[in-house]
């Protein structure tokens, strides 16, 4: 026999307190609680633009909760799916954000951010065939987008395909004259086949356009040095490592596809007196203080 408070709380959920009880010839007709999907999809898209505005506050922890539940108040909306991928990607989930992503794609088979989004995500992954793949099934739909194109040319980068990287490349800075990752990169792959000089002149580029932008600062002090120009080259290099003191580190270069040639210059670079205590310096500042001791 079920315990009856349990009994009695189950009938409450279903809304069945109050009601008259049968006589023992009645049937019990089962209640069926009626939900408004209207309703349902309305809450969905609510939680999913909380979970939206989360997200541009980088607040991914409390974002992905929100636009889970959305899923499943709103499943047929890609849209929010796409969400979903895009939060799990932030969070290098990257299964369950492809499996999300798949499920927007289902729903909206043109929608090429998603398969830019998939591209991302397979990149990530170290699955450069497929994430060409998916990039270039976006572009199909959406051509001429830069970050799409860079996306690819990074890609094709990867399989050692220099020179669709660098048709890539030179696509996504044509296409939009300040986004200078692609000037950054087209300056690391001629950097590779020997053309210093034209190196130099896309860094020098990519750094007339953002001065903050410590990559192609560092590789252009990289460059000068190697050349013989020490002096600005050490001063470049210095200013850089102020900058973003993580362009020290020359596995964070190869992860941000710098090539052999250049990380052999960059280590003898690194190596150097005023570079080692620029170094230093810039990791002092951004080491945690220590609170002082009790009294």
């Amino acid at each position: 026999m079920p315990n009856r408070n349990t009994f009695f709380s189950f009938l409450f959920l279903l809304g069945l307190c109050g009601v008259a009880q049968p006589a023992s010839a009645q049937l019990l007709v089962p209640h069926t609680v009626q939900l408004d999907q209207t309703k349902l999809e309305r809450q969905g898209l609510s939680l999913a633009q909380e979970a939206a505005q989360l997200a541009q506050f980088q607040q991914y922890e409390l974002a992905l909760p929100r636009a889970r539940l959305a899923t499943q108040l709103a499943p047929k909306s890609p849209e929010i799916w796409s969400l979903l991928g895009g939060l799990y990607l932030q969070t290098n989930e990257l299964d369950n954000g492809i499996t999300a992503l798949k499920t927007a794609r289902t729903l909206d088979q043109k929608n090429a951010a998603v398969l830019f989004a998939l591209g991302s995500a397979y990149f990530q992954k170290n699955s450069y065939a497929t994430a060409i793949d998916y990039l270039k099934s976006g572009l199909k739909i959406k051509p001429n987008v830069p970050g799409a194109l860079f996306d690819l040319g990074n890609a094709y980068l990867m399989l050692r395909q220099f020179t669709e990287a660098l048709a890539q490349y030179e696509k996504a800075a044509a296409q939009d004259k300040t986004f200078w990752p692609a000037i950054n990169n087209i300056g690391l792959l001629k950097y590779e086949s020997g053309d210093v000089d034209e190196a130099i002149r896309r860094w020098r580029s990519a750094v007339a356009i953002d001065a903050k932008a410590a990559e192609p600062q560092l590789a252009m002090a990289v460059a000068l040095y190697a050349k013989g120009d020490r002096e600005q080259g050490l001063a470049l290099g210095e200013a850089a490592i102020q900058i973003d003191s993580r362009y020290s580190d020359l596995k964070f270069l190869k992860e941000n596809l710098w090539g052999s040639r250049l990380l052999a210059d960059t280590k003898k670079f690194l190596e150097t007196p005023r570079i080692r205590a620029s170094i230093a310096q810039a990791q002092s500042l951004t080491a945690p203080q220590r609170l002082p001791a009790p009294q």
